[in-house]
C-alpha cells in the first residue's frame, strides 16, 4: 500500500503538472505562436488557451499593438550634390503573427534597415529645394515603398515621417543669405509699386482737381457773360426809353441822358491810377439843374405807372 499509495501521488502530482502546462493564458495585445516539435502548427490569441503539454510549446510571443521605431540618422547625397543628415521615425503594426516570427529574423533590425535604404534612395533622387519643401511627398513615397516590402512579413506600416533634415552649416549660412536677399527684393518691389500707385492717385487728383478748376472757370464765365448780357438788356431797355422820351420833344430826358453820361466821366476820371488833380471847369448850377431833370424825369415816369 505505501509503495502504491507514493505512485497515486506521483501520477496526481503529475496530472495537475500536464494540466497547468496545457493551459496557456494570453494578454491583451499579444499573441503567441505554438510549435509541435519544432514546426509552427497554431496561434494562441489573448485569452486561455489549451495546448498538448510536452508535444507543443510556445514559440514566439509578439507585440500586436502599434509600435514605434526610431530610425537612425545619417547621411544622404542630393541630386545636386548637397550633403544633408537625415533621420526619422516609423509605425508599425504586426498583422500575421506566423509570418513575422517565421518569414523574418529581427524584425525590428530588418525594418529600420529597410527605412534607412528607401530613405537614401528617395531623397538621392531629389534636389535640396524638394527635399526641403516636399517632405510630405517624401513621406507618402517612403509609406508605399516600405509597406509594399513588409508585406511579405505579416507587417503593416501604418505612417513614416522624416523628422529632421540637417543640410551642413555653410549651405545653411548661403540659404539664409539667399532669403534674406529675396526678402530684400520683395521689399523693394512693395516699396516701388506704393511709390508708383501713389504717383497715380497724385496725377489723378491732379487732373480732378484741374476739370474741376476748369468747370469752375467755366460757370463763372458763363454766369458773367449772363450778367453783362442782362446789364446790357437793362441799358438797351434804358436808351430805348430815353430815345423814345427825346422824340417826344421831353427836355428832361436829354437832361438825364446828358448827366449820366458826365456822371460816368467824372468816376472814370476819379478813379484812373495816375490821376492826382482834377479840373473841373463846371459850373454848379448845371450839374444841379441836370440833376433836377433827373428827378422830373423820375417823377413823370412814377405818375405814368400810377
Amino acid at each position: 500500500m505505501g509503495g502504491f499509495g507514493l505512485f497515486v501521488t506521483v501520477l496526481l502530482v503529475f496530472a495537475i503538472l500536464m494540466v497547468f502546462m496545457s493551459v496557456k493564458s494570453v494578454p491583451q495585445g499579444m499573441e503567441y505562436t505554438v510549435e509541435r516539435f519544432g514546426k509552427y502548427t497554431a496561434t494562441l490569441t489573448p485569452g486561455l488557451n489549451i495546448i498538448v503539454p510536452i508535444i507543443d510549446q510556445i514559440g514566439r510571443k509578439l507585440n500586436m499593438m502599434e509600435q514605434v521605431l526610431d530610425v537612425p540618422s545619417q547621411e544622404v547625397i542630393t541630386k545636386d550634390n548637397a550633403m544633408v543628415r537625415v533621420d526619422g521615425v516609423i509605425f508599425y503594426q504586426i498583422m500575421d503573427a506566423a509570418k513575422a516570427a517565421y518569414e523574418v529574423n529581427f524584425l525590428d533590425v530588418a525594418i529600420i534597415n529597410l527605412v534607412m535604404t528607401n530613405i537614401r534612395t528617395v531623397m538621392g533622387s531629389m534636389d535640396l529645394d524638394e527635399l526641403l519643401s516636399r517632405r510630405d511627398e517624401i513621406n507618402a513615397r517612403l509609406l508605399t515603398v516600405v509597406d509594399d516590402a513588409t508585406s511579405p512579413w505579416g507587417i503593416k506600416v501604418t505612417r513614416i515621417e522624416i523628422k529632421d533634415i540637417a543640410p551642413p552649416k555653410d549651405l545653411v549660412d548661403s540659404m539664409a543669405r539667399q532669403m534674406k536677399a529675396e526678402r530684400e527684393k520683395r521689399a523693394q518691389i512693395l516699396e516701388a509699386e506704393g511709390l508708383r500707385q501713389a504717383e497715380i492717385l497724385k496725377a489723378e487728383g491732379l487732373k480732378q482737381s484741374k476739370i474741376l478748376e476748369a468747370e469752375g472757370r467755366k460757370e463763372a464765365a458763363f454766369r458773367d457773360a449772363e450778367a453783362r448780357e442782362r446789364l446790357a438788356e437793362a441799358e438797351a431797355r434804358a436808351t430805348l426809353m430815353v430815345s423814345e422820351a427825346i422824340s417826344k420833344g421831353d427836355v428832361q430826358a436829354i437832361n438825364y441822358f446828358v448827366a449820366q453820361k458826365y456822371i460816368e466821366s467824372l468816376k472814370d476820371v476819379a478813379s484812373a491810377g495816375n490821376s492826382k488833380l482834377v479840373f473841373m471847369p463846371l459850373e454848379a448850377s448845371s450839374v444841379i439843374g441836370a440833376l433836377g431833370g433827373i428827378g422830373e424825369l423820375a417823377k413823370e415816369a412814377m405818375n405814368k405807372k400810377g
